[in-house]
């Protein structure tokens, strides 16, 4: 049998699910208590400040992702990397959609919160290391370029998903985008 979540796992599931499905605003300690089932109190134990909470969401979302990349097949070429790419959207835009949403509401408070801009920026430049060693094995001319253009490709598609209920079609972006970044000539 699994052990049952921690007090501050079942918190910061409850905030995720919170800012992304009621937003910024909805995400108060008493909320998280209520939403988690804990008693009154008990996410102020955790995270004693609402900076303090929002932080810790952050870090949670960033650790999901890391965990995520980590346990995701390397694509071995141009092709298995659209695949993976379309497959993490489909999964971002569905099962995954309110901590998706949650991301996105955190990377806006982040525009006028620089300690949380700060936080974020620590998660994205993990994952952008992780993503510029895919794209060196891959066999990209610049990796870190190429990483920079795949992440602002999929965080912009992602934005249009989320924020407009967009239901366009991924692959033919990320095909053009990949093929760009790997010197591919178009199909």
């Amino acid at each position: 049998m699994p052990d049952a979540p921690t007090t501050r796992a079942r918190a910061l599931d409850a905030a995720i699910e919170l800012l992304g499905t009621s937003g910024l605003r909805a995400l108060t300690h008493a909320r998280v208590d209520e939403r988690a089932g804990l008693p009154k109190g008990s996410t102020s134990n955790w995270f004693r400040t609402r900076a303090a909470l929002l932080t810790g969401v952050s870090d949670e979302l960033a650790a999901r992702d890391l965990a995520g990349v980590a346990s995701a097949p390397e694509p071995r070429d141009a092709d298995e990397l659209v695949d993976l790419l379309c497959s993490t959207f489909a999964w971002m835009t569905g099962p995954h959609r309110v901590a998706t949403t949650a991301r996105l509401v955190l990377f806006l408070e982040a525009s006028h919160d620089e300690a949380l801009r700060e936080r974020a920026q620590r998660g994205r430049e993990l994952l952008m290391a992780w993503s510029e060693q895919l794209f060196e094995r891959l066999g990209a001319r610049d990796p870190q370029a190429a990483a920079f253009t795949v992440a602002a490709a999929s965080e912009g598609m992602l934005l249009h998903a989320i924020a407009r209920h967009d239901p366009t079609d991924p692959r033919p972006t990320y095909q053009t985008v990949v093929d760009a970044v790997l010197r591919r000539p178009p199909a």
